[in-house]
């Protein structure tokens, strides 16, 4: 069975209601998690637009409530690569901007005065090759030279001194040389592979309560401009030259402009009714992805933190090498009774195009003895008897090809914009991404940036300044 624990602290009482009729709006947003409310929240908050947000199933409950809730502000494939193919300028505004979602988060917070605990922490990340160290310092040594905080800079054992030998000078300089131990105690870890250690900002969020309570915030703030329809799958999406029309369980909601903020991308079909098709193209563009996690519940006696962890020996998947990650934070299973709730997760699949997810699908054992494994060999808090997971879940996340979100206009119909792709840590980027939208939907046209949809077939004008 698979059952989130953010989906069960999930205590609504707001009315469900579904699309009955036929419609129309100024703006359609497609997808019901973090990434669809946050673009609604500043679509409403910066112009006039109507706005409709709708949902195949029931607010957060998609990959929004069926992550380990970590909150970080860096990418899933190295910095390094990113400079290597937009260059320096361009990278460095990506990753300004995903820092500056963390003030983003905390000002909606504020705003909506949501209930829901964000638990900042300083995360880490275990290594335990040279490789994978001389990678996190590469990463570190082109963010110092962007101007913009380091979030990778390097902790090593004293006892591998000896690899700054191979490392250039600007990046050794980026090394601190302590303990053995000391590692192991940030990393939380007895197991002596992981020999460095990298640290940034990072936060435990249950983002599926954030996004319920930012629904009934926008709800109440907006209710002449905006609306929610759950269980209202799209089947169709037409493009026209001048607006779009949703097909929704035989009835239709026609919008100026539709945002596709979804990860079930795989059950919608985009008909592009004036230039070339956009359907075939987005499939090949964005891929899902099924990652699977387990949790369970432990005495208040510890702090919030979030670790990775790279061993030795691993596969590497289509994403880079294959990690673990360990969330902890308080959790409140019945009413004020706090633990704190460990979860762990890294195994993933890809999902093949002719299947479809289905979120209630048995949790693979597998995959349970293997975060099990991973858990009695590496965190120090596990009992000798093994860890009995309270809760196991899985989560459909959405992948794009080049691993950079897609936040924008369709280049093939500026009427369809994008607001996806969270390549496995969404909480932020969906933020970012969804502010960078209300820029395009008020008329603006914001600088250009990696995460703007690109097809050689279709240009859009670019604009060299920021509006």
């Amino acid at each position: 069975m698979s059952l989130s624990p953010w989906i069960e602290q999930l205590k609504r009482t707001r009315a469900e209601h579904r699309l009955s009729s036929n419609k129309q709006t100024d703006i359609a947003i497609i997808g019901g998690g973090i990434a669809g409310l946050s673009s609604a929240y500043y679509t409403l908050k910066t112009t006039e637009h109507h706005v409709a947000l709708i949902e195949a199933g029931l607010i957060a409950h998609g990959a929004t409530g069926h992550n380990a809730g970590q909150a970080v502000s860096y990418f899933e494939r190295p910095f390094a690569s990113i400079v290597a193919e937009f260059g320096l300028e361009l990278a460095a505004q990506a990753q300004d901007g995903l820092n500056n979602a963390w003030i983003d988060l905390e000002e909606i917070i504020r705003d909506a005065n949501i209930q829901t605990p964000l638990s900042r922490c300083t995360g880490y990340v275990g290594f335990s090759t040279k490789e994978q160290a001389l990678k996190c310092l590469e990463d570190a040594y082109w963010r110092k030279k962007a101007g913009i905080m380091i979030e990778h800079s390097l902790f090593l054992a004293k006892a591998h001194a000896d690899w700054l030998e191979d490392m250039p000078a600007d990046h050794a300089e980026l090394v601190s040389l302590i303990s053995h131990h000391e590692i192991q105690a940030m990393l939380e870890t007895d197991d002596p592979q992981y020999v460095a250690a990298g640290f940034s900002p990072k936060g435990c969020l249950n983002s599926a309560l954030f996004t319920e309570e930012l629904a009934g915030y926008l709800l109440a703030t907006y209710p002449h401009r905006f609306a929610i329809f759950e269980r209202s799958p799209v089947s169709t999406l037409e493009l026209s030259r001048t607006d779009t029309l949703l097909h929704i369980t035989g009835h239709t909601l026609r919008a100026k402009k539709t945002v596709l903020c979804t990860n079930g991308f795989e059950h919608i079909t985009i008909l592009n009714r004036d230039g070339e098709d956009v359907n075939t193209r987005f499939h090949q563009n964005v891929s899902g992805t099924v990652g699977y996690m387990t949790a369970y519940l432990d005495p208040i006696d510890q702090p919030p933190t979030a670790i990775s962890y790279f061993p030795k020996d691993t596969e590497v998947s289509k994403t880079g090498e294959v990690y673990y990650y360990l969330t902890r934070r308080p959790f409140e299973k019945e009413k004020h009774i706090r633990h704190n709730l460990v979860c762990v997760g890294g195994p993933e699949e890809a999902l093949p195009e002719s299947k479809n997810y289905q979120r209630t699908s048995a949790f693979p054992k597998e995959h349970e003895g293997e975060i099990n494994a991973f858990i009695d060999k590496t965190y120090e808090q596990s009992p000798n008897d093994g860890m009995k997971a309270d809760y196991r879940w899985h989560g459909l996340m959405g992948y794009t090809s080049n691993g950079i979100r897609m936040v924008g206009p369709e280049p093939c119909n500026p009427n369809l914009l994008y607001n996806l792709g969270c390549n496995g840590i969404g909480i932020l980027p969906s933020i970012y991404g969804g502010k960078r939208i209300a820029k395009w939907l008020s008329g603006k046209k914001p600088a250009p940036s990696i995460f703007d949809p690109r097809d050689y077939r279709c240009e859009l004008p670019t604009n060299d300044k920021n509006t």
